[in-house]
């Protein structure tokens, strides 16, 4: 049978998020069927709204999320109706060349659900990320479900699910950011501060927030920056040096992604240092940097997906060190919301007053 159930959709490009009755399969083989607690507005489904992704309209918007699995289809072994999860777009296959390798963070072939979540005139939808959250059931792939402990708060371990895991693993799984270690973040919206969280729960000693915006980096001394710069105010690269005995951090993660931040963070690192690109470039830009330079400073110059995370393996530890303390997650967690003050949560990201809005159903 289909579920009939309240949903954000878009059907055009920029046209307003809209409430919407879609309807739901019950889960096929493989599929389960998940009773969604909580989303978070993250910048990837305003790309999508704005055709930023594809032209695939309409889309079913939402992917960090929490739920509560409420059935399942056959020969699913990972979940069962009950389970608290946290959903991924990662469901990894374990056959492409990456999982056969044994680096499954780098799967080629992830699933999502088989069957199409539709509108109540037959139109297929496509769920954001494989997933389309914002709404009160969704249908995934079972691999796209991670067993969480329920105690956890599901608003603020949700948004493991995208850009709080992205920022914590450029830290943490790509830059391999170890104890002691400088580390300098440049931009500091969601992803960027759970860069610098990444960096101190890994034990880096000082960390460098890098910003135009002084309520952004006031923000991040909470989650672990032990130095900030207003690079409007003065030179990134020259400050990060400053900051780093004049050798520059050992990592820099550039939390922006435009070839000018990028060059900040390829001149800021020390000799044989790591730069890490998180912030997603647009197709238009180009970046240009002297070859001799990039042989000459050494070291490693990574992109890093998703924080080359494994769901199955980073979620519940990640969990663990929320619930323990050794992560603030509620620190990102600005506002609570419901289905229809998702439109006006896109407007909040323009003016830089939220980190995460995070719907509850």
């Amino acid at each position: 049978m289909a579920h009939k159930v309240q949903a954000v959709v878009v059907r055009e490009k920029n046209a307003p998020a809209s409430i919407e009755t879609i309807l739901v399969p019950d889960p096929g083989p493989g599929e389960a069927l998940v009773d969604i607690l909580t989303c978070g507005v993250c910048h990837t489904d305003l790309h999508y709204k704005q055709g930023g992704i594809s032209d695939d309209y309409p889309f079913l918007l939402g992917h960090e999320a929490t739920g509560v699995v409420s059935a399942v289809g056959d020969n699913v072994t990972e979940v069962a109706p009950g389970d608290r999860v946290i959903l991924n777009w990662r469901a990894v296959c374990g056959e492409c060349r990456a999982c056969r390798r044994g680096e499954a963070q780098y799967c080629f072939n992830t699933h999502n659900a088989t069957q199409k979540m539709t509108l109540e005139d037959g139109t297929e939808l496509s769920p954001a990320l494989g997933i389309g959250a914002f709404a009160e059931k969704t249908l995934v792939a079972a691999g796209q479900c991670t067993k969480v402990d329920p105690a956890a708060d599901a608003a603020a371990v949700g948004l493991l699910g995208c850009g709080v895991m992205a920022g914590i693993g450029a830290a943490i799984n790509t830059g391999n950011v170890r104890r002691g270690d400088s580390v300098a973040v440049i931009g500091c919206g969601g992803v960027g501060s759970a860069a610098i969280a990444g960096a101190k729960l890994a034990g880096a000693t000082t960390i460098i927030a890098v910003d135009i915006d002084d309520r952004k980096l006031e923000a991040t001394r909470k989650l672990g920056a032990t130095h900030t710069v207003n690079s409007k105010d003065q030179d990134a690269v020259e400050a990060i040096q400053a900051l780093t005995d004049g050798n520059g951090a050992n990592v820099v993660i550039d939390a922006v992604g435009r070839p000018e931040t990028y060059k900040q963070a390829f001149y800021a690192r020390d000799l044989a240092g790591t730069v890490v690109l998180v912030g997603v470039p647009t197709p238009d830009m180009v970046l240009e940097l002297p070859l001799l330079d990039v042989f000459g400073r050494g070291g490693s110059l990574k992109s890093s997906w998703y924080g080359d995370c494994l769901p199955s393996r980073d979620f519940p530890m990640l969990v663990s060190h929320y619930q323990q303390g050794n992560l603030d997650l509620d620190a990102f967690v600005t506002e609570r919301i419901t289905l229809d003050q998702v439109e006006a949560a896109f407007d909040k990201m323009h003016d830089g007053s939220v980190l995460r809005s995070v719907v509850e159903l």
